[in-house]
């Protein structure tokens, strides 16, 4: 072969030697790595995973109030002008354009028209004053129980991955979410129960799915778990009613020592780790999940303040209460769905405020003012972090000529948080005075995150999980904890 002598994959002796050295250089890299911990970081994690339980309780960074979060999602993006944002310019400047230098809005594609006033009524509540929309007169009796965020922005316009960022910190898929990050930081208090519970709107899950509940590159163990708030909460959670309990619990002995087996012999098998402790949550959740959802034996007063078996509160008030049993039951994050599908099912309030928004704040304020009630008489609210909010919220605009609903807004709008350590009757930050960007104290998502962690108990730059050559946390390089509204700042 004109004097070339062919190696492996046709390399020359001298591409041989090369290669050859190459390897060399990534064993003495290697030995360096190991030297310096970069592979013991993950190992340890595996380990402790392994030894303990994913789920496990484990001792928060540092002590703090909270030891479970409920997070309200309104899914569409409610309008914080006729929410909770009080902008009375908006009446003074009705019919008018915004003024120049704010013309960076990506409206996608759909018209833009004048300012608008709030569609409701503001009024003050409280001892605080907090100005609250008529849209939300039972909430407003809980004025100061609430700190109300008015600065909030975040880094998409489009509802499928702004609502993903907010739960995960990214607008792309595939990142761990909000209650993910929480339960591998802490564990949860009951192996019977999954750590991290998700209920959605009867009417659909959002445009992005289970990526907005998903583990991401985190093990399985802690991803989001669905729940039906009626009957059997998890969709074949039962086995054949002819195999016994006692049979049931024989399998799944001999398959959870194959398994320990295979893993024994393979470690470092996080995704085997963790559907063998998923065979054995299931088995445990079926005798305790249903009870956890069975409302029945709540009193006949307690249905009626959360307007269970009334319409429209019905399914959200059950969603609500069903909440407050699992974080009494050692649940470590709930999330409710309000809107489900797309277009007009959510807070999406394309066409009108007035429809959309009346529709969808009857269905959730009667049970979300319940909720906090409910926490607070049973000594859970000091406990129990509440959080509201949706993807973004909405334009002081109207969206064309004299239309009664609002486009997208990004900007600026608002959130609120509610028991857990929070300081209550707050107001922090503030939009532009049309309610359309943050100004003052400008508040990004990651802020948001890093106060949630911080107030049950963990950092949220040394919350990390070691993945593909990097430290990975849920607020990333930024984010900052908002001290104004932590109770003891």
């Amino acid at each position: 072969m004109n004097g070339r002598r062919l190696y492996p994959c046709g390399a020359t002796r001298r591409e041989f030697v090369w290669e050859m050295g190459g390897g060399f250089a990534g064993l003495a890299l290697a030995s360096l790595l190991q030297a310096d911990g970069f592979f013991g970081r993950h190992a340890r994690a595996a380990e402790v995973a392994a030894s303990q339980g994913p789920l496990a309780p484990r001792a928060p960074h540092f002590a703090a109030p909270a030891r479970a979060c409920i997070f309200l999602m309104m899914n569409g993006a409610p309008s914080q002008v006729d929410t909770f944002d009080y902008k009375p310019s908006l009446e003074k400047y009705a019919g008018q354009p915004l003024p120049a230098g704010k013309n960076f809005i990506n409206s996608g594609g759909r018209k833009l028209g004048y300012l608008t006033p709030a569609w409701r009524k503001f009024r003050p509540g409280g001892q605080s004053g907090l100005m609250i929309s008529d849209y939300f007169p039972r909430v407003r009796e809980h004025a100061d129980k609430l700190a109300v965020i008015h600065s909030c922005h975040t880094d998409s316009h489009a509802h499928g991955s702004a609502l993903v960022a907010m739960n995960t910190g990214k607008t792309f898929i595939g990142r761990p979410s909000l209650g993910a990050w929480c339960v591998y930081g802490l564990g949860t208090e009951n192996q019977s129960l999954p750590g991290y519970v998700v209920i959605l709107d009867k009417r659909g899950g959002p445009i992005s799915g289970q990526p907005n509940w998903s583990s991401g590159f985190m093990p399985g163990s802690f991803q989001g778990t669905l729940f039906r708030p009626a009957g059997d909460p998890i969709l074949d959670l039962r086995g054949p009613a002819h195999v016994t309990r006692d049979v049931q619990r024989a399998q799944l002995d001999l398959l959870g020592e194959l398994n320990q087996r295979h893993l024994a012999a393979r470690p470092g098998g996080d995704e085997l780790a963790a559907r063998i402790a998923s065979y054995e949550l299931a088995f445990r959740m079926q005798s305790e999940a249903p009870e956890a959802v069975d409302l029945s034996r709540e009193t006949s007063q307690t249905l009626a303040m959360y307007g269970v078996g009334q319409q429209p509160t019905d399914e959200f008030g059950r969603n609500c209460l069903v909440a407050r049993r699992l974080v009494e039951r050692g649940v470590r994050f709930v999330q409710l769905y309000s809107g489900g599908g797309h277009l007009e099912e959510t807070w999406d309030a394309h066409e009108s405020i007035e429809k959309n928004h009346g529709q969808h704040a009857a269905e959730v304020d009667q049970p979300i003012a319940a909720l906090l009630t409910d926490l607070q008489q049973r000594g859970l609210l000091d406990s129990t972090l509440v959080v509201w909010g949706g993807e973004f919220g909405r334009l002081p605009l109207s969206e064309g000529q004299n239309a009664p609903g609002r486009n997208h807004n990004p900007y600026g709008f608002s959130m609120w948080l509610a028991g857990g350590g929070v300081r209550g009757g707050l107001r922090h930050g503030e939009t532009d005075e049309f309610g359309f960007e943050a100004v003052v104290n400008r508040t990004h998502l990651h802020d948001i995150h890093a106060t949630i962690l911080h107030l049950l108990g963990l950092d949220h730059e040394r919350l990390t999980y070691f993945h593909q050559g990097r430290d990975e946390s849920l607020t990333d390089v930024g984010g900052r904890v908002v001290q104004a509204v932590v109770g003891n700042s």
